[in-house]
């Protein structure tokens, strides 16, 4: 899916539940981001604004194969254009990595790991959203997680841990059926409750909170760290402005 599908899915009233949802156990995991800086790596901008005002700095950086979005609507852009095996970034100038829709459409996801375990300082944390291989959002086309490559839990562990992190922390979201009918969307939050409760392994995406390690690295090639440094500079965002406006981070499901 590229950033129009995107952009248009969580403008959709399913599309904004999801955003609600996952973000509450965003906010579970990391409740506080006074003075960081977060990145946001695929497509997170639904979930940045949880951010503004908070971290320190924020950005967004997009895929080229699936194309950029300005975001914030209004005020500077802050999103920008990048392959995801070279990210434009120094080496341990982050404190947060956010991936969402990243991950699971990744054409390289050992390199792009590795490029977010390069530019995270010291300690420093990733949140990954994938796709629950054993959820019901992950066989329906009609959203963005029924698209790429689902993982189950121990597949994510093991990703990570190939790529020096360490998995520190686990939520799972969207147990609401994935359709748009509205009786279900109203019942979104009993759904929430309900299926953590009684039916966890089934929903429909995994969250995993990951720590850099920095013991027993092993060196980056001078080739990788070479072409590292060759920087991404301009960005021409697609018409139209942003994905979610300020007004838009406070929605909730009544």
């Amino acid at each position: 899916m590229d950033v129009i599908d995107l952009r248009d899915f969580y403008g959709k009233p399913l599309g904004r539940v999801a955003r609600v949802l996952i973000g509450r156990h965003i906010r579970v995991l990391w409740p506080n981001v006074k003075g960081l800086s977060v990145l946001g790596l695929g497509f997170a901008t639904p979930f940045l604004g949880l951010f503004l005002g908070e971290a320190e700095r924020v950005l967004g950086l997009m895929p080229a194969q699936q194309g950029v979005l300005r975001w914030p609507s209004e005020g500077r852009c802050l999103t920008g254009l990048t392959d995801e095996k070279e990210l434009p970034l120094d080496d341990e100038c982050i404190d947060r990595v956010l991936v969402v829709h990243g991950v699971e459409a990744s054409e390289s996801l050992r390199a792009s790991l590795r490029q977010v375990w390069r530019v995270l300082t010291p300690g420093g944390k990733v949140l990954i959203v994938v796709p629950n291989r054993r959820g019901l959002w992950a066989r329906r086309e009609a959203t963005p997680f029924g698209h790429g490559q689902p993982f189950s839990r121990s597949q994510i562990t093991q990703a990570l841990r190939e790529s020096m992190f360490s998995p520190a922390g686990w939520e799972m979201a969207l147990f609401v059926p994935p359709f748009e009918w509205r009786p279900l969307i109203r019942a979104a939050n009993a759904w929430e409750r309900i299926g953590g409760f009684l039916w966890p392994r089934f929903s429909g995406v995994i969250l995993v909170e990951a720590t850099k390690q920095i013991y027993a690295a092993t060196p980056i090639p001078d080739g990788s760290r070479r072409a590292s440094r060759q920087r991404v500079r301009a960005v021409l965002p697609v018409q139209g402005g942003g994905v979610v406006s300020r007004r838009d981070e406070d929605d909730t499901i009544s």
